[in-house]
């Protein structure tokens, strides 16, 4: 009796050994198991180094421009790519917001360069934002303010009305381009060669300052918005310049 109870329960032991149970489902010892499914590659963000991804600065204004200079130091996904755009706002909180940007230029395809952007009011204060060639917008900078040059209150051009072996006549406009008048004007420059002054009509030399300079001759000094005086140059060179480039003031 007690003999067949424990053939039973070998039997029985048989029988249950022989199966497995695999991911839920029951499959017969010995059958082929299918293999699990690889679990899902884990993607983690770049690391990127902690420096900022670009600089920039402004390096020079004049009445109506303004010129950034940049460099690019990471490169995508942590950083940039040239060529880079550069974006002015007439205010902090529109550049903070990337909101209706007043002018934009585009540098070329350079790591480090300039972008000048032209068209500007003078005497004006803007704040500037970078972007890159895909569009990113860097989070980190917004430059300014930086503000353009005033107007000059006058500008002198010259002619170059006749020349000869040792010297040349020039003919000089000086306009006031401000919107306020004038009284007193001074114009000065740089000669490229030898050249002497000989003389000077409706003009007075003026000899303060590291190169040649003419003041007004006192009945031309005033000179309304718009309003211009002329005067000549008798000079004395071996050759003469192709142009004469003249900076005035008050």
């Amino acid at each position: 009796m007690i003999h067949k109870f424990g053939v039973l329960l070998a039997a029985a032991t048989v029988a249950v050994t022989g199966w497995a149970t695999i991911a839920g489902a029951t499959v017969p010892v010995g059958a082929a198991v299918p293999a699990a499914a690889p679990a899902p590659a884990q993607t983690r963000p770049p690391t990127c180094p902690p420096v900022l991804p670009i600089s920039a600065m402004v390096t020079a204004s004049t009445a109506t421009s303004l010129t950034v200079t940049y460099s690019i130091m990471l490169s995508p996904p942590c950083g940039y790519d040239p060529p880079i755009t550069v974006s002015l706002f007439a205010s902090r909180t529109d550049a903070e917001q990337w909101r209706d940007p007043v002018a934009t230029a585009t540098s070329r395809p350079q790591r480090y360069g300039t972008v000048t952007v032209g068209g500007l009011t003078p005497d004006t204060e803007y704040w500037f934002r970078l972007s890159d060639v895909a569009g990113r917008q860097d989070r980190y900078i917004v430059g300014g303010p930086a503000r353009t040059a005033a107007q000059p209150a006058c500008t002198a051009t010259a002619a170059i009305t006749s020349a000869w072996d040792g010297g040349f006549v020039a003919s000089v406009t000086v306009r006031n381009t401000g919107a306020e008048p004038i009284d007193g004007w001074r114009v000065w420059w740089q000669w490229s060669g030898d050249e002497r002054i000989q003389t000077a009509w409706n003009a007075v030399p003026d000899g303060t300052g590291t190169g040649p300079a003419v003041r007004d001759a006192g009945y031309n000094a005033a000179l309304p918005p718009g309003g211009s005086a002329t005067f000549g140059l008798l000079v004395a060179t071996s050759a003469a310049p192709p142009t004469i480039a003249l900076s005035c003031a008050r």
